[in-house]
């Protein structure tokens, strides 16, 4: 063959250029392929106490390690040679219309991940048809987000705090403006022990510590914007101090049992989700209590040491209560791929924390959209590769977890 010097003609074309419609963060972000790109993109971006309170768990982190394990020991079972040209991934949560099989859950303290905090995940929500819950940690007000994102279907998470006072105010409050479902998280009678926290010396307000100074020069912008913005501070409560693993123990109420489901009921008119539910036997006794939904979750990993695994458990779970009480799932929850998984088990749908906070932490509101975008895309091709069009066609024919 005879050789010959390539002409320019022939060479430009093969030369990319930057999409100037695009700032550079979110040509960066379109770079990420996965969630776990994300992640990366989010420890470069953030201190390391900020990074860690979000990705860490409690001690050893061998609760968030099983979760995030059993995922990966998913064995699916495609269907070939079916029509899925045109796949529906919505589904109904509590009685109303959500666009994918996922909601974004309620996390505590976010405007610390990025300055924009709750509006931003909540207007992505809103953009995707899907609900998200503003915590009673949160940092912006139960008016604030429905004043900025007035548009979006909007739940509650409730703490009881040993004031029940306060936490009725703040199912009034969400009553008031437009939260349709209030979430009552119970896995929280007393603040885990989290290691990660305690080396960083993570305290709430964050302080600057001669390590935090010197942390800043490599994370200016993220102080900048610390710096500039309104404190950092809890919109629902008015105490702060310490680690928050130090805060829900002096704060929220050891006390909450199974009869204060009645206290809930007179106080709030909507649906009713408890969040933290680890065994069949409170499965049964919650859905026996009249409540709508449950959500299996061990708190991300973040409470309990070597607590059970919510993707193990819902099965069971499932099949004690499934027919007369929705069950989602949360904790461990990586991929689009993993919700199926979940929904194929018999999950009624699955909130998702954590991943959306490492699109914050990346970039602010592109890169909560990022993370719905990603999980979306993953979805439909999981489902598509399945052999379903509909997420009501998932069952537990076509997935198994394999032994250890």
């Amino acid at each position: 063959m005879q050789r010959r010097l390539p002409r320019p003609s022939e060479i430009l074309p093969l030369i990319g250029t930057p999409d100037r419609s695009k700032s550079r963060l979110q040509r960066r972000l379109e770079r990420c392929a996965s969630v776990g790109d994300i992640r990366e993109l989010a420890r470069r971006s953030t201190p390391k106490s900020v990074f860690d309170y979000t990705d860490g768990g409690s001690m050893s982190e061998t609760s968030l390690d099983r979760s995030r394990d059993a995922y990966r020991r998913v064995e699916f079972t495609p269907r070939v040679m079916r029509d899925v040209s045109q796949v529906d991934m919505s589904t109904n949560f509590l009685g109303k219309p959500n666009a994918l099989p996922f909601a974004f859950a309620p996390t505590g303290f976010t405007r610390m991940m990025h300055h924009v905090g709750e509006p931003a995940v909540a207007q992505v929500a809103a953009g995707a048809g899907i609900a998200y819950a503003l915590s009673t940690l949160g940092t912006t007000s139960i008016e604030g987000l429905a004043t900025a994102v007035p548009h979006g279907r909007r739940w509650f998470q409730l703490y009881v705090s040993r004031d029940r006072t306060q936490a009725e105010d703040l199912m009034r409050r969400a009553r008031d403006n437009g939260y349709d479902s209030l979430i009552l998280t119970v896995d929280t009678a007393v603040g885990g022990i989290r290691w990660r926290e305690v080396r960083n010396g993570l305290t709430i307000p964050p302080q600057l510590t001669l390590s935090t100074i010197l942390d800043m020069s490599r994370h200016p912008k993220w102080w900048a914007n610390v710096l500039t913005t309104e404190p950092l501070t809890f919109a629902s409560l008015s105490t702060s101090g310490g680690t928050v693993g130090d805060l829900l123990t002096r704060v929220f109420d050891p006390g909450v049992t199974i009869a204060d489901i009645a206290w809930i009921n007179d106080n709030w008119d909507g649906a009713v989700i408890v969040k933290g539910v680890q065994s069949v036997a409170d499965a049964v006794i919650l859905s026996e209590l009249g409540v709508d939904a449950i959500v299996l979750s061990n708190h991300g990993g973040r409470q309990i040491e070597k607590g059970n695994v919510p993707l193990e458990l819902l099965p069971s779970v499932v099949d004690a209560v499934g027919d007369r009480t929705e069950v989602y799932v949360d904790g461990g929850i990586m991929s689009g791929a993993d919700i199926v998984a979940a929904l194929a088990f018999g999950a009624t749908g699955t909130l998702i924390g954590r991943a959306y906070l490492y699109g914050l932490m990346a970039g602010g509101i592109d890169g909560v959209q990022r993370v719905a975008d990603i999980l979306t895309k993953e979805i439909k091709v999981t489902m598509q590769l399945l052999g379903v069009t509909s997420v009501d066609q998932l069952d537990a024919s076509m997935v198994r977890l394999r032994p250890y």
